[in-house]
């Protein structure tokens, strides 16, 4: 078994410096660390592969750059490797309270506002959300296929930053 860790440490570079890892090892730590990025995807909400809101965005963010760090050495292997388990189990979690929470939702992903209805354009929310006429009229074309406002029922501005836009029956 001795020998077994003091293969694997060398192999993997493990206790080295960043900067004296040679190829094989950085090959071979890129081999386990897709493997088990591919093992902690799964074992992830899909919902963060779609990466529906910000919630989602930032344990992509964080989970890529703490797995880059056990591939090029400049963290600890394993302990960033579970670190990264740990992300996605906290991810679930709160993704689980926002589910039975509102309050908890709204804190996490934040919440959706209402710019149009029926064909009038709410401009104090649009203000609050940091949208231009320009960008919603933008929007309404390139989601709702519609060209003016009076042509919509609703427009909502979705927590993932898109625009939901349902046009008026004609």
């Amino acid at each position: 078994m001795s020998q077994l860790l003091t293969y694997v440490d060398a192999a993997l570079g493990l206790g080295q410096d960043a900067a004296t890892l040679t190829f094989a090892q950085i090959s071979l730590r890129g081999v386990i660390v897709f493997v088990a990025a591919l093992v902690i995807v799964r074992c992830a909400d899909r919902r963060f592969l779609s990466q529906k809101t910000a919630f989602d965005a930032v344990l992509g963010f964080i989970l890529a750059s703490m797995l880059a760090r056990a591939v090029n050495g400049t963290a600890a292997f394993f302990p960033t490797l579970g670190g990264g388990f740990v992300l996605v189990i906290l991810h679930r979690l709160l993704a689980y309270g926002a589910r039975r929470s509102h309050a908890l939702g709204i804190l996490i992903k934040g919440r959706s506002d209402v710019l149009s209805r029926d064909g009038v354009l709410y401009d104090d929310l649009s203000r609050r959300c940091r949208l231009s006429e320009h960008d919603v009229l933008e929007d309404l074309r390139l989601h709702g296929n519609v060209q003016h406002v009076d042509d919509v029922a609703l427009a909502v501005f979705e927590r993932n930053g898109h625009i939901t836009v349902v046009p008026k029956r004609p």
